[in-house]
């Protein structure tokens, strides 16, 4: 049973953020994962996506994206490569293949068990980030059993789905991304559109995350927002990263799915059978979207006149306005030709190894900037776990920073000397 000071549970870019804040503090650790570095972009993620996030946004801490096109967005192997290579770059004592089965508390510390042995530590950092298990929402309880159900992490390509139609259920970035690729190959595809997040790929010549970084929305804290449990439950913005503006398209939002043959309908309220019912919410949900779209907008614009920067960038380009009729009340699924449902309605954390009561009714591991009410337990990578962009690559090198510094606090020994850090976080 070894003894180490540190287990990381996790080896995607929240756990690697972690382990590179624990190297240069001297801090005796290993990390586990199930599978490989970035695992979850290897085996959950279809074949075309790529980060939303430009390239310049895959800051770690230590590490930036080292190629010459800042302005593009990864592919999920591209991204994978670029974690690899941030592992080796500090030799992080990454134990792939390593499956946890149970993580309880011990005196002065933690048992991590695996199907490869157990760590005794005293401190363990949860880097699982905020996918768990796919939401799978009661109003397909009733779908007929020759209709298939796929999951947006199962999804790979069009020619992996069964031959005929599909209805995909939510429109935040999965799901218009998927409908997009969906209806491009020529299959007929229905949208469920529930509550989203509409926003152009990029406003007066500028890519929107270079806004939302310019305008502070980025850093905003958790204890910044009136509704913490609202924020955190935001849906994903409706973007694609187009390598190059593919074919001229940058942009995905309901209005070009719908120029694309897509037919739009209200948030799925049941199935029976063959037969699907929506609600007539289509009018609603679109113009709160467009609501929220306008006032980001205008920020945008009134940071660009505080700041002096309106020779430096375009003059405003808002996209058209959206208006939305109900979609139809029901759709016979058999007779529009449907025969797959597709599920883009994100994920509910799933820690059936984790035996320590950190987590709330939700089964959201409860923390403050990453530490639990477990003494030398934390977490990162969690959706708006401190800053609203703690979940994104870019944004969990400040809570790695944080959770490491909090260690630090409660025990200054050190098992070997620091490494020195060649790039500046």
């Amino acid at each position: 049973m070894p003894a180490i000071d540190t287990v990381v549970i996790g080896a995607g870019h929240a756990g690697l953020a972690v382990s590179r804040c624990l190297t240069e503090d001297g801090r005796d650790h290993v990390v586990l994962d199930r599978g490989q570095v970035g695992e979850r972009w290897r085996s959950e993620r279809w074949d075309s996506l790529h980060l939303l996030t430009p390239n310049w946004m895959s800051r770690l801490p230590g590490w930036a994206y080292p190629g010459e096109d800042q302005d593009g967005y990864m592919s999920t192997t591209e991204l994978v490569h670029h974690l690899e290579a941030y592992a080796r770059s500090f030799a992080a004592p990454v134990e792939s293949g390593t499956t946890v089965l149970d993580v309880s508390a011990t005196a002065g510390g933690y048992t991590v068990a695996t199907d490869r042995g157990t760590w005794t530590a005293r401190n363990v950092v949860v880097a699982t980030g905020p996918w768990g298990r796919p939401a799978v929402p009661d109003a397909v309880q009733g779908l007929h059993p020759d209709v298939h159900l796929e999951t947006s992490s199962g999804y790979r390509n069009p020619d992996v789905l069964p031959a005929g139609g599909v209805l995909v259920v939510g429109a935040s970035s999965s799901g218009v991304q998927i409908a997009d690729e969906l209806a491009r190959s020529g299959r007929t595809v229905l949208l469920s559109v529930g509550r989203h997040t509409r926003m152009p790929r990029s406003y007066r010549g500028m890519d929107i995350f270079w806004w939302l970084q310019a305008t502070g929305r980025l850093s905003r804290t958790i204890d910044e927002v009136p509704d913490p449990a609202r924020a955190r439950r935001e849906p994903s913005l409706q973007l694609v990263g187009r390598p190059g503006g593919e074919a001229g398209r940058t942009d995905i939002d309901l209005g070009t799915l719908r120029d694309i043959g897509v037919e739009l309908l209200g948030r799925l309220v049941s199935t029976r059978g063959t037969k699907a019912h929506f609600a007539g919410d289509l009018p609603s949900t679109t113009g709160s979207a467009e609501a929220q779209l306008r006032k980001l907008l205008s920020a945008v614009d009134a940071h660009v006149d505080a700041h002096g920067l309106a020779s430096e960038v375009l003059p405003p380009d808002p996209p058209a306005g959206l208006r939305l009729r109900p979609g139809p009340g029901s759709v016979n699924l058999r007779r529009a030709g449907v025969r797959t449902v597709l599920l883009a309605t994100g994920h509910l954390p799933h820690h059936p190894w984790l035996r320590v009561p950190v987590l709330g009714p939700d089964g959201v591991i409860r923390q403050h900037r990453g530490v639990t009410p477990a003494p030398g337990m934390y977490v990162v990578g969690q959706r708006f776990q401190h800053r609203r962009d703690s979940s994104f690559i870019d944004g969990a090198r400040h809570d790695a920073h944080a959770v490491v510094a909090h260690i630090r606090s409660t025990d200054h020994s050190r098992i070997h000397a620091p490494v020195s850090s060649e790039v500046a976080s």
